[in-house]
């Protein structure tokens, strides 16, 4: 099968290479997917680059563990093994696995659901990280609830558009703040009210959020503080400015009551469960800016790590 492969650490033209390997051995309990769309998440440009550099230790220090990049996939299912009971060979399916940017891919069959009916391939493939990232920032992180206020700091990115649409569908009151270009598509998918960072600053603009998920990372944690209420909470998710932000966010945690915790989405059957009842229900639909061959992997990765992708970017097979 033809897969894009990555032995070494690096920017996209250097590190990556489409090539003919192996397909995945189907195990007892994996579920084997014909992948005909995947997506990229800026977690995809960071792993790639190994930049910061603490996630080689989890990553692999000197090269990536997984030689294939890529998480999220839409496909349909091709072989399962023989313990699998929920999925059949022909089922339409999206869900997560290691190495997504290749024909075919593996994984248990946990990692898997049903695709959401009336999406593409390419929108539900777009769901993934990003999605996950949002709803378990603002569900279980901020705890939002209907009539909370709800600023979303980066509201045009990959997890930012799922994060409008997730608050709305809480309830929730909702900012985005974005560039000019952005703000009618980022009112369009739901935000009552739009902040151009061009001209407006959101920290001194004297409104107060229950909840600020900030996906941006570009201003201290004390600037985004400020529009807080008094009960407010501050989710740091985003940025490049490594381990010292995330461990001073985790200690202030401790201490100061606005602060939430930085946290690390883990994908799970029950949050794509979740995901999947959203967007059949109508209340939340992937964006996609562009979409790419497989063979323009590195180009598109390289376009997401410039950070004005407007939603997300798909791999198509």
């Amino acid at each position: 099968m033809k897969a894009i492969v990555q032995y070494k650490y690096g920017l996209p033209d250097d590190v990556l290479e489409l090539k003919e390997i192996n397909k995945p051995v189907v195990k007892d309990d994996d579920v084997l997917v014909r992948v005909h769309a995947a997506s990229i998440h800026i977690g995809d440009w960071h792993l790639m680059r190994g930049v910061p550099y603490f996630l080689r230790m989890m990553f692999g220090l000197r090269k990536p563990r997984n030689s294939v990049p890529g998480n999220d996939i839409a496909g349909k299912v091709e072989a399962v093994g023989k313990n699998v009971k929920q999925l059949q060979p022909g089922d339409e399916v999206f869900g997560w696995c290691k190495g997504a940017f290749a024909e075919y891919a593996c994984a248990g069959e946990n990692n898997f659901v049903p695709k959401p009916v009336g999406l593409t391939f390419e929108q539900a493939a777009a769901v993934g990280v990003s999605a996950f990232t949002a709803l378990q920032a603002l569900r279980d992180q901020g705890k939002v609830q209907p009539g909370h206020k709800v600023l979303i700091n980066g509201a045009s990115g990959g997890v930012g558009t799922f994060a409008v649409q997730i608050a709305k569908s809480f309830g929730a009151d909702v900012t985005g703040v974005c560039s000019t270009r952005n703000v009618d598509m980022v009112r369009s998918i739901g935000a009552d009210h739009v902040i151009d960072y061009t001209q407006e600053d959101f920290t001194q603009s004297g409104q107060r959020y229950d909840v600020i998920l900030d996906n941006v990372g570009n201003r201290s944690l004390s600037e985004c503080r400020r529009p807080l209420t008094s009960r407010g909470t501050l989710i740091p998710n985003g940025g490049e400015a490594g381990l010292g932000r995330f461990v001073k966010a985790l200690v202030l945690s401790l201490f100061v009551r606005q602060q939430g915790r930085p946290f690390l989405s883990l994908p799970k059957k029950e949050v794509l469960v979740v995901l999947k009842d959203l967007i059949e229900s109508g209340k939340v639909t992937p964006v996609i800016d562009r979409t790419y061959l497989l063979s323009e992997t590195p180009e598109a990765i390289g376009y997401v790590g410039e950070g004005h992708a407007r939603g997300k970017v798909v791999i198509t097979m």
